[in-house]
């Protein structure tokens, strides 16, 4: 539980970010900024009907967090436009569903369209780089206040064309943001990664992404040894908005699985002491640690780290 010190900091953040973002997507001044009737309040109920087929009021309500007489106003009006229908269900007639007329598909399209439009707007010129860290950092906002999605599709599978790419950007970003590793360390991965594409036996080496909403969260890769019948493990990652799914403990037990299946003795794997996640990730499969030895690299002083599991 956070310290009194870190909520106070964490208050004064938050309604700072409410300042600044209202102000830029035009919040206080809603219809004029996206050149609509609706309030933001009307847009954002038409766009939760938009995403149903039909749906009970009751559902609406609870999910925007609205007065029921303020709602059941909004949908009267709705209602006198034409953008929707209300019906009463048949075993139990004090309860409404509701629903679109195309009239009412057409409008909530046409605000989703300018709601992209603007935030595009807000975002063109940032910079890639810049964009992905959004991107992670509002992930991850969502996840600490919300929690896990409720029913997200989680899967492992190969990559596609270009993740290999991903999997080099993924880790250089993430590492650098967290540990504070220099450019050294993803010229590493590069060459890891180059290595397993220009030649590998798909018999004996895999890689695997960790999708999550259909976006990649995650790799592991296994590959060949030095050592006889030995693979090594390598390139785990786990983007910090898909943790809380178990997808790190998922990839490392599929590498596990695979060595086992291809005939290997002996899993070994390499990391460093700081990347204090990945290590009970590790115990927790079995892996234990047999050398440690101190080092300077990716701009830091760290200790490297050698794990073996039996298989």
């Amino acid at each position: 539980m956070g310290g009194l010190d870190d909520i106070e900091a964490a208050v004064s953040e938050v309604r700072e970010f409410n300042r600044v973002y209202t102000r830029l997507i035009g919040a206080l001044d809603y219809p004029e900024k996206l050149r609509t009737p609706y309030s933001l309040t009307e847009a954002r109920v038409l766009y939760e009907l938009a995403r149903r087929d039909r749906t009970h009021v009751q559902s609406i309500r609870q999910d925007l967090g609205l007065a029921a007489s303020h709602l059941s106003r909004m949908l009267s009006r709705f209602e006198e436009q034409g953008l929707i229908t209300r019906e009463r269900y048949a075993d139990d007639a004090r309860h409404h569903q509701v629903r679109l007329t195309e009239a009412g598909r057409a409008a909530a399209a046409e605000l989703d369209e300018r709601s992209k439009e603007a935030i595009s707007d807000l975002l063109r010129g940032r910079g890639g780089v810049r964009i992905r860290n959004l991107t992670e950092a509002l992930r991850t906002v969502r996840a600490t206040l919300t929690g896990p999605p409720a029913r997200s599709e989680i899967r492992l599978r190969e990559p596609a064309p270009g993740e290999l790419g991903w999997i080099v950007q993924a880790h250089g970003a993430l590492y650098a943001r967290e540990f504070g590793w220099d450019a050294d360390f993803e010229a590493l991965v590069a060459r890891i990664v180059a290595d397993f594409a220009e030649d590998h036996d798909p018999l004996l080496e895999r890689v695997w992404i960790a999708e999550l909403d259909g976006r990649p969260v995650g790799s592991v890769m296994c590959v060949r040894d030095a050592a006889p019948d030995t693979a090594r493990l390598r390139l785990l990652l786990l983007d910090p908005a898909a943790r809380g799914y178990g997808l790190g403990d998922r990839l490392v037990h599929t590498c596990i699985q695979f060595a086992r299946e291809a005939g290997y003795r002996e899993l070994v794997l390499w990391t460093n002491d700081v990347l204090a996640a990945a290590r009970k990730i590790y115990t927790r499969a079995g892996f234990e640690l047999v050398a440690e030895k101190p080092h300077h690299s990716y701009g830091q002083d760290l200790v490297g780290q050698d794990w073996r599991l039996t298989l």
